[in-house]
């Protein structure tokens, strides 16, 4: 099933409080990014802001879905390896409801990370979806980039062709790596939202 992200507008103090999702509004490109504390598969707390002065690429998560297995044939672990390379740091996010069949525990999770061989700074977990809601994280792979000053510059899908067909990578502009080429060079995004494309995110009930 596809579902295709609105990203709401709303104007955020600089890396904000993250609200209740009763209360808060979606995070909006251009404006600063919610800040966050997920624990992550090993049980450490991550915050966002501990991030501050590097690019953070956030990558919403679920193993289950084909669209992210397509881009976990190699593409996502490109991604991440050259994010590295480039003094960022990666947040993958799983906002799985707990009692989802899609749900994977935190060692489960870490386990199928190292067997694809992936290389985020940190997999994280959001059961209580209250950060995915915060940044209207609707699909997997949904993908964010904040800005090493906070902001958040980027938001959409991974590329620019909306398949789970692993063929179709090479064909598609990625838009997480041309946007991080232009932060590098010390240029604007260009294309600072695009439609993201996936399963949707499990969410638990409101």
């Amino acid at each position: 099933m596809q579902r295709r992200p609105i990203i709401a507008i709303a104007a955020l103090s600089p890396f904000a409080t993250l609200l209740p999702p009763a209360t808060a509004r979606a995070a909006s490109v251009g404006q600063a990014a919610p800040d966050f504390t997920l624990m992550d598969t090993a049980g450490q707390p991550v915050k966002l802001s501990q991030f501050k002065g590097k690019p953070v690429v956030m990558e919403w998560n679920n193993p289950g879905c084909p669209f992210v297995r397509k881009h976990y044939q190699g593409n996502m672990q490109a991604l991440q390896k050259e994010v590295a390379a480039q003094g960022g740091v990666w947040l993958a996010i799983n906002s799985t409801r707990d009692d989802s069949a899609d749900y994977l525990a935190p060692a489960q999770l870490g386990r199928w990370m190292a067997e694809q061989k992936a290389s985020p700074t940190a997999t994280l977990m959001d059961e209580d979806g209250k950060v995915g809601q915060a940044y209207a994280a609707r699909v997997t792979p949904h993908m964010y980039i904040v800005s090493a000053q906070g902001v958040l510059v980027y938001a959409g899908g991974i590329d620019s062709i909306a398949s789970a067909r692993v063929e179709d990578i090479p064909k598609a502009t990625n838009y997480v790596r041309q946007a991080m080429a232009e932060i590098k060079a010390g240029k604007p995004v260009s294309v600072a939202n695009s439609r993201a494309y996936g399963c949707s995110v499990k969410y638990q009930a409101a």
